[in-house]
């Protein structure tokens, strides 16, 4: 039997973001904390299928993710979510919601360039490149010496191209058009988090 529609991670993503993008490229953008958290949600998974090496960004993800569902049942959007800790003046405790939204920002925008170095290296079945342009590009900025060199070690136990794409039940081209998909859609939404931090006067380097 053909596996559903359901069982595939990247169409689920696609689709979800494609549904963000919508928003934020819209006039006045208010972006749903229950739609955003569901999307981030369903990216979750891909950071388990790429191994040890990014299994900080699994688990730091993944808590944070799972913090913004929680905060969806009682906050509608993120702008009101930013604003109701600025007036807690908790921004940049360990824990906020706002914190956790930048943390999650940062898995998004790591994948967004994870699956541009994928898309661009085709035909090599090595993802030690693409994965470790999208850390250093990414994460390596904002992590110490040892969670660096645990990552760099980690790299080599990354799964294969292929192994990647079984695992995410789609052959090579369908791959490429979901991974592009999500990168289109993911960019608008990125530079919209990142205007929102600014626009508060956050900064988004902490």
């Amino acid at each position: 039997m053909a596996d559903s529609e359901a069982d595939k991670p990247l169409r689920k993503i696609s689709a979800a973001f494609k549904k963000l993008a919508i928003i934020v490229n819209s006039p006045n953008p208010e972006v749903p904390v229950t739609q955003f958290s569901h999307a981030c949600s369903l990216v979750s998974p891909l950071f388990g299928c790429l191994g040890i090496a990014f299994k900080f960004a699994e688990m730091d993800y993944v808590a944070k993710v799972d913090d913004l569902v929680r905060a969806s049942s009682s906050i509608s959007t993120l702008v009101v979510m930013m604003d109701k800790d600025i007036e807690a003046d908790c921004v940049r405790k360990a824990g906020s919601h706002t914190r956790n939204l930048l943390r999650v920002k940062r898995g998004l925008d790591m994948v967004k360039v994870l699956f541009e170095q994928i898309i661009a290296s085709e035909g090599d079945n090595s993802l030690k490149d693409p994965a470790t342009k999208s850390y250093a590009q990414v994460f390596a900025p904002h992590h110490g010496w040892a969670i660096r060199k645990a990552v760099s070690l980690g790299m080599y136990a990354l799964p294969t191209r292929a192994h990647l794409l079984n695992m995410l039940k789609e052959d090579e081209a369908a791959a490429k058009i979901h991974m592009q998909s999500y990168v289109n859609s993911s960019a608008p939404l990125i530079t919209y988090l990142d205007n929102l931090f600014l626009s508060k006067q956050l900064g988004i380097d902490w």
